[in-house]
């Protein structure tokens, strides 16, 4: 094989598959997320591994496909929970915390690493302030309750899912253990 002939090849699969810059910004770690969520409170971390009949169950009930085994979560001494999940924005993973009071409800939601170029607009504290109060019982739906976010579309849609399907799973699963 000659130069040229090694050159027509490569040239289509650089333009195609080249360099391409990855965007990736950490705002949180977990524990500053614990610490901002649960001030002044211990949280112990809790193993749990779904089974698949709970995976099953949490996707029947919140709509939303669960990707993930196990649960990465903390319980707060007053019946609280901190989990941190992550979902795909429109190509990138999103790394969020969703904090539960005992009731089950949304305490708050934060974003711990946006990786996405666009729809940082996610991390406005108005639009996560949306999820304050939520439980299995409102719709938590974009464009229902929750406002979607024009530039940051898809982010917005699957927060507001990841958000929906944790609540579904403090509900089948956590609410009754830790």
């Amino acid at each position: 094989m000659n130069k040229r002939t090694l050159l027509k090849g490569i040239a289509p699969a650089l333009a195609l598959g080249g360099p391409s810059v990855l965007y990736a910004e950490t705002f949180l770690t977990p524990p500053q997320a614990q610490m901002l969520l649960f001030p002044g409170e211990k949280l112990s971390p809790v193993t749990i591994t779904l089974s698949s009949e709970q995976k099953k169950a949490i996707a029947s009930a919140s709509g939303v496909r669960v990707r993930s085994d196990t649960v990465q979560a903390w319980k707060a001494g007053n019946g609280g929970w901190l989990i941190i999940d992550n979902v795909v924005g429109k190509h990138e993973f999103i790394d969020f915390a969703v904090a539960l009071k005992a009731d089950g409800s949304v305490k708050g939601v934060e974003i711990l690493t946006y990786r996405e170029t666009y729809g940082g607009e996610v991390r406005n504290p108005k639009w996560r302030s949306q999820f304050t109060g939520k439980t299995t019982t409102t719709p938590v739906k974009i464009d229902s309750d929750i406002k979607n976010i024009s530039g940051a579309t898809l982010s917005s849609v699957h927060i507001t899912d990841g958000v929906r399907r944790l609540l579904y799973t403090w509900s089948i699963v956590l609410k009754n253990s830790g």
